[in-house]
């Protein structure tokens, strides 16, 4: 487990632009943490650090949305609504895992068990401040980046 304190949403993209770069697909990032949190800005980070300069969104409605970067695909998925397999099934959420890409997962809660076996868990809570975050990440072999 390694943590990382952030103040402000720009902040925790650039972190989570420099651990981008440690990301080899396939991989499933999955966040953890409640509304407002912080989990699309960590995804607009990771997005960053792949090379993709396309606006990165919540795929709230859409389920998942798709970017291209220069060597991997992001793949960033909303679960708030999955309730069921069917669910799970119906994002298409296995297909994309097999495709090699990274998968940015928010509200993986609803989808724990499901999750791969080296899934990289990140839990944002809020710190002291209305602003700050701390960031835990598990089952990282890569390491925080400076």
């Amino acid at each position: 487990m390694q943590q990382i304190v952030t103040n402000s949403a720009q902040e925790t993209e650039a972190f989570a632009a420099r651990f981008a770069k440690t990301l080899r697909g396939p991989v499933v990032v999955a966040f953890f943490g409640g509304l407002g949190m912080g989990k699309t800005a960590f995804t607009r980070g990771l997005a960053k650090g792949l090379g993709i300069t396309q606006e990165v969104s919540s795929p709230t409605f859409a389920l998942v949305h798709e970017y291209h970067g220069d060597k991997n695909t992001l793949y960033h998925f909303d679960m708030y609504r999955v309730e069921s397999w069917d669910d799970l099934y119906a994002t298409g959420f296995f297909d994309f895992y097999e495709t090699g890409g990274i998968l940015a997962v928010e509200w993986s809660e609803n989808i724990e068990n499901a999750l791969p076996e080296h899934t990289i868990r990140v839990t944002i809570a809020r710190g002291d401040s209305e602003n700050q975050r701390v960031i835990t990440i598990r089952n990282s072999e890569f390491g925080i980046p400076n």
